[in-house]
């Protein structure tokens, strides 16, 4: 062995350090996850009340329309991409699923580290936005993407919405989904029978403005969320990867300082004995000499 052990001492407190910045990471991560999975209740029971609503106010405006008439057939992606790295191929996958509507589609995309990724494969978004470091912003977040479609959607510039976003199933992964947002399915909706009117204060067709709009807000919401649930879970499987692999090597240091301390033990000891014989064998010499 020619590592001495203080070196090898050395690595191994700075894979100690590492693993416990892995560990942090792998907490924080989790926190976020379910922080973010527990918001995704409150939003999918706010988006089920705007469902019903709408199939409410339908049978006010039976000659509802799916959407603005378009003067083209563009279409809107918003792509859900990761913020920060270490969580493995998540933008990579998003990216991919989109590979054959980039010719055909605008993008807006959301997450710097999956913004960074777009550009080393050439991919430019008409629309960027960093992914909020906290489950709390989304909705700040859904509002700024609503503002860039909403005034385009009315004027008929584009006539698709799609989301495309990362979710986390138990047991299974990543699995990357996509949802149209616009124009909406109105046979979708819930049309509950025996109702009686609601009472309103709008018009009916003012009223499925305003509702279509505040599901579309959630929708954005609830992807935004799913994503952003689903790259916290990645960077946690990403750390456990990274901290078994420390631990193998922390294994593997540990057994090679042991080696080296026993070796270095025996050294001292074979040059401790060898000291004490030549000390022997020169009082040995300089007692035959005073009989002589």
């Amino acid at each position: 062995m020619t590592e001495r052990l203080s070196d090898i001492s050395a690595r191994i407190e700075g894979i100690r350090q590492l693993g416990a910045v892995v560990n942090a990471m792998r907490g924080i991560a989790a926190a976020r996850a379910q922080q973010a999975r527990g918001q995704l209740v409150a939003v999918d029971s706010y988006s089920a009340t705007i469902a019903l609503a709408i199939g409410r106010t339908l049978a006010l405006v039976p000659t509802a329309g799916s959407g603005a008439s378009g003067r083209s057939t563009r279409s809107v992606l918003v792509l859900f991409c990761a913020e920060q790295g270490f969580a493995g191929a998540f933008s990579e996958r998003v990216l991919d699923a989109v590979r054959a509507d980039l010719s055909d589609s605008e993008l807006f995309l959301v997450g710097t580290r999956g913004r960074a990724v777009a550009a080393e494969r050439g991919v430019v978004a008409v629309w960027n936005s960093p992914m909020p470091s906290h489950s709390l912003g989304v909705p700040k977040l859904a509002d700024r993407i609503s503002e860039a479609l909403y005034s385009r959607i009315a004027t008929g510039e584009i006539n698709r919405l799609d989301t495309v976003f990362s979710q986390w199933r138990p047991g299974h992964g990543i699995h990357i989904e996509r949802r149209c947002l616009f124009p909406l399915d109105m046979s979708s909706f819930p049309h509950p029978a025996n109702v009686d009117a609601p009472l309103l204060n709008l018009s009916p067709e003012t009223l499925m403005i305003e509702l279509t709009a505040d599901y579309v807000h959630a929708q954005l919401c609830d992807t935004a969320l799913h994503a952003y649930a689903a790259e916290n879970e990645a960077r946690m499987e990403a750390m456990a990867s990274a901290r078994s692999q420390i631990e193998r090597q922390l294994s593997t240091l540990q057994a090679t300082r042991r080696i080296v301390r026993q070796e270095e033990i025996t050294a001292e000891i074979i040059e401790l004995a060898a000291g004490e014989t030549a000390s022997r064998s020169d009082h040995t010499l300089k007692s035959r000499a005073k009989k002589g």
